[in-house]
């Protein structure tokens, strides 16, 4: 089957009865994919400020009424308890478990939110003839915990997390031109070349992911994550946060062209 032509609906339907349990990169061609974010609603004001405060990190897309399950735009009909492949649990500061469920955990105080996932634009740069790394490898893009620190918002703080991907610096100039169209996912990058400038000692280490394979000629090229609000959360520690695991989007039924501006 040529998962890249799945409908959103089809696509999590498939991930909801575990047809589908790769990571999403790839998925449903041309919608938008987004990180997932689920917390008690009293921490809900202080995150909808870290999220305005670092939108290169942060892109806030879609909230949930508190207790809905499904988001008003960009997914009505969807179901965040079983249409995310892997999710993750924190529960203060500590990361407890990794399910594919969470029906048990999702109570009538939760709100969720939809962040945008660099892996909407990266159907552009394909079209555009610039490599996808990860995808060429078939597997989950590489991520890394930087020195930068986000801006902190409430309880909120701690550092940035990025994902990379290499290319030429040809390359790199033509992705950032395209990149700058979709900054509510992501965005332009924010850090070309030595990695060890912005923290990241071992580039074949990732902290979330898989490494890729950098060729010569190359350079890394880091783009703002979604998967920030994961690292923030070891260190401020709330009584729960509930993620998606890294690289398991939860799939819109929005199309890229959508946010692009």
């Amino acid at each position: 089957m040529n998962l890249s032509t799945l409908t959103p609906t089809e696509a999590r339907r498939m991930i909801r009865y575990k047809d589908i349990t790769q990571a999403t990169s790839g998925i449903a061609h041309g919608f938008i994919q987004a990180n997932v974010v689920i917390l008690p609603e009293r921490y809900a004001y202080d995150f909808v400020k870290f999220c305005h405060r670092n939108p290169k990190s942060c892109p806030l897309l879609d909230i949930s009424e508190t207790g809905a399950t499904s988001f008003p735009d960009f997914a009505p009909h969807a179901d965040i308890r079983y249409d995310v492949g892997r999710y993750r649990v924190y529960r203060y500061g500590t990361f407890v478990e990794e399910i594919d469920h969470i029906a048990h955990l999702y109570t009538k105080d939760m709100v969720s939110f939809l962040i945008g996932c660099s892996f909407s634009f990266e159907h552009a740069l394909l079209q555009a003839g610039i490599p996808v790394r990860h995808i060429e490898e078939g597997h989950n893009v590489p991520m890394y915990v930087t020195n930068i620190p986000t801006k902190p918002a409430g309880i909120f703080h701690g550092p940035v997390t990025v994902s990379m991907r290499p290319m030429t610096p040809t390359q790199a100039i033509r992705a950032t031109e395209i990149t700058n169209h979709y900054r509510a996912t992501h965005g332009t990058p924010i850090h070309l070349g030595d990695p060890q400038t912005i923290g990241i000692a071992n580039l074949s280490q990732p902290d979330f992911g898989e490494p890729v394979t950098l060729r010569e000629g190359e350079v890394p090229v880091f783009w703002g994550c979604g998967v920030t609000p994961q690292s923030v959360a070891l260190q401020t520690k709330p009584e729960l946060v509930i993620t998606h695991a890294p690289g398991h989007m939860f799939i819109t039924d929005k199309q890229e062209i959508h946010l692009k501006n």
